[in-house]
């Protein structure tokens, strides 16, 4: 089985599409698919990681960056391509045209049924990654792993006979989270808080990540808490968040690229964290989590969550302090890290990738 992975990350988009796509690729070819990637050379792009992971690249230039006329410039996202949508479609159906493809999936909230069309004939099957529900797609099967999603939000978006896949249930993680689930999870049975994780995503272009550490300095920590910052390389504050977590009034490490991040969050009593993809990881191995959004696409999950009281809302780091000293740093501390780990537990088990990888013609993770 031959895939195709056209999706994109960069300081603008982040890293999370591109990651999320490299899982489901790497369990892919452990049943012997082969999985190329269609990517655009952004700034901060990753397709150096993708190498490293096996699989086969096609970068497509950023030089070429034709303006878009107004009736290609239609989505909240455009600007993300990099360029007009039918050069990117004719740019990948160049790159795909000599390989047949059994499957094309789509990752990009700059793309839609337009593209689509386009590359229909090049591939078998088409599969769309969505979160946003936000337009039209022509695809066979699509993929929105949110809570709070419904099947009926797509039914005016895609063919009446595409399949759906909707709900953190189809979470596209790593083995190793459903591997870890039954160990962390007895962990929470009788809760500290020794290990914070902060997680704020691969970029954190807006360096929320020092105003989270400035504003726990403000905090009365406990004297025995560590702190774990992780961060990625292509991040444009890591220098300086590196500094600040010199200045913490407990130890503090900074960890770059972290390929355990299963273990890390296993290991850890609470995170605070951006609710991106990594909400489903936390959520399936029941670890307890501030939420603090930092992108407009994330406020729907970040909502969701705390209606399941899985999460605790934290609408800005200004809000931080006084939360941690009056939830966290707190007598009922212990009682709630527990209550949000059993929430948390229930969103997702870990095994969407497997799911998804059935849907994609009985394969499995």
């Amino acid at each position: 089985m031959k895939i195709v992975f056209r999706t994109d990350a960069s300081v603008q988009i982040g890293t999370g599409h591109v990651m999320r796509c490299l899982t489901l690729a790497d369990a892919l070819n452990l049943n012997g698919a082969k999985c190329t990637f269609i990517c655009r050379a952004h700034s901060g792009h990753l397709i150096d990681v993708i190498h490293q992971r096996g699989h086969q690249t096609v970068v497509l230039p950023t030089q070429d960056k034709h303006p878009t006329t107004a009736s290609e410039d239609t989505l909240g996202h455009s600007a993300w391509l990099g360029t007009g949508w039918a050069i990117d479609a004719a740019q990948t159906q160049e790159a795909i045209r000599s390989q047949a493809t059994d499957w094309l999936v789509v990752d990009h909230y700059a793309l839609d049924y337009r593209w689509e069309e386009v590359l229909r004939p090049h591939c078998r099957q088409l599969m769309v990654i969505d979160d946003l529900a936000d337009r039209r797609h022509d695809c066979d099967l699509l993929l929105d792993q949110n809570l709070g999603r419904t099947a009926k939000d797509y039914d005016e978006l895609i063919p009446v006979a595409a399949n759906k896949l909707i709900g953190p249930r189809y979470a596209l993680l790593r083995p190793e989270f459903a591997e870890l689930r039954a160990e962390s999870l007895a962990r929470r049975t009788h809760p500290e808080f020794k290990h914070l994780l902060i997680t704020m995503g691969g970029v954190d272009k807006d360096n929320v990540t020092g105003d989270v550490l400035d504003a726990l300095r403000t905090c009365a920590l406990p004297t025995d808490l560590h702190i774990t910052v992780v961060m990625g390389s292509h991040a444009p504050w890591l220098d300086k968040v590196k500094s600040t977590a010199h200045k913490m009034p407990c130890p503090t490490n900074v960890l770059v690229n972290v390929k355990q991040m299963a273990r890390l969050m296993t290991d850890s009593d609470l995170v605070i964290g951006a609710p991106g993809g990594t909400a489903w990881e936390l959520c399936s191995l029941g670890l307890p989590s501030v939420a603090l959004v930092i992108a407009e696409n994330q406020q729907g999950a970040a909502k969701a969550l705390a209606e399941k009281k899985a999460v605790l809302l934290c609408r800005s780091p200004n809000e931080l302090a006084s939360l941690m000293k009056g939830k966290f740093i707190h007598p009922n501390g212990p009682s709630l890290l527990r209550q949000l780990s059993n929430m948390a537990a229930a969103i997702t088990q870990g095994s969407g990738t497997s799911l998804v990888m059935t849907s994609l013609g009985g394969l499995h993770a």
